[in-house]
């Protein structure tokens, strides 16, 4: 990936590193992931570490968000 700053390639970095920890995290999780979907997984989670975030101290979804205005989820199997 190419970057127009450092700030840019700093995030995501940080972005990266998140997402390895969460995949570790998720490894030892006790249901059954291909490696591939703890990955994409992992990186959704750490792209979303805001909501996330929010979400474990008992708040509510991201701000602005609505229940029904999600994306239909992607059949795996």
């Amino acid at each position: 990936m190419t970057f127009t700053s450092k700030k840019e390639a700093d995030a995501y970095d940080k972005l990266l590193d998140l997402s390895d920890e969460l995949t570790v995290l998720l490894e030892q999780a006790p249901v059954e992931l291909a490696e591939i979907d703890r990955e994409r997984l992992a990186f959704y989670l750490a792209s979303q570490r805001e909501a996330l975030a929010a979400l474990l101290r008992g708040g509510k979804g991201a701000p602005g968000e609505e229940k029904g205005s999600k994306k239909p989820l992607k059949q795996v199997a």
